[in-house]
């Protein structure tokens, strides 16, 4: 004598799909067709969008392609630079340290030749 006869889980199961085609029915309703003036407009103005976002992308990547080889090229230059500075540097070197052992060799010449001289004169003193 029950008033309320429970449905089975076949029956549920069944109704919520039901259920769900008629909201997808609807919703599919309520969009606008593709021949719809206002959707193609839209995806006219999607497609324009992306292809300036392309052309953005594109000038940006050549604009640092541009950068990195003009980095390229001054770090080229500066280590050219270096390069020059250091031999000149190293030339520099040379040169001050042959002048430092032409003067040493000099000043030894001429402690010698006075040595030599005292000697000489002791020498002739002593005669």
């Amino acid at each position: 004598m029950a008033i309320y006869k429970e449905k089975s889980f076949a029956e549920r199961r069944q109704s919520a799909e039901e259920a769900r085609k008629a909201l997808l029915e609807r919703a599919k309703s309520r969009l606008p067709s593709a021949d719809d003036p206002a959707v193609q407009a839209r995806m006219a103005e999607r497609k324009a969008i992306a292809e300036a976002r392309a052309q953005r992308e594109a000038e940006k990547k050549r604009l640092k392609q541009e950068k990195a080889e003009r980095e390229e090229r001054e770090r080229a230059e500066r280590e050219a630079a270096a390069e020059i500075a250091a031999k000149a540097e190293a030339e520099a070197k040379e040169l001050a340290e042959r002048d430092m052992v032409s003067r040493l060799l000099a000043d030894e010449a001429e402690r010698k030749a006075k040595r030599d001289a005292r000697y000489a004169a002791r020498k002739a003193r002593q005669r």
